[in-house]
């Protein structure tokens, strides 16, 4: 399995079927990102295909099970460039949620993904993040 080339972009996902990417995916493992709470569990990305061809998107994750706190954001992802068959992805995330009228527009690329659609590796393009995934609920 081949992700980067070392000295070029990242290589990515083609052919990206959005309605079978639809569901809650769990992080297994990542980089740490700012984001993200340092001490988060069971973070998760939940998918839903809208009938226009988009996926609203919530990711989630619990800062402890002491407190309980759950963290979660909620947005919108769509093809980056509708023409091309490459997994680059657009997230627009609401922000904060007291005013979600301020956004957030982020890359969001799916470099690996089995032809199961069970298991996944996402990242950005300026390779700040990376995020491998299983899916457990469709």
């Amino acid at each position: 399995m081949s992700i980067v080339l070392l000295d070029g972009e990242l290589i990515v996902v083609k052919g990206l079927d959005l309605k079978r990417y639809a569901g809650r995916w769990y992080e297994i493992a990542s980089l740490p990102v700012p984001y993200q709470p340092k001490d988060g569990e069971d973070t998760r990305a939940t998918y839903t295909l809208k009938d226009n061809g988009t996926l609203d998107v919530l990711n989630e994750s619990y800062e402890s099970w002491v407190n309980g706190k759950r963290n979660f954001v909620k947005g919108n992802a769509y093809k980056a460039d509708p023409s091309s068959d490459e997994a680059k992805l657009k997230v627009k995330f609401y922000l904060p949620l007291s005013n979600p009228t301020s956004t957030v527009v982020g890359d969001y690329w799916v470099l690996y993904l089995d032809t199961d659609y069970q298991y996944a590796i996402g990242g950005e393009p300026n390779r700040t993040s990376l995020f491998v995934c299983i899916i457990l609920v469709r």
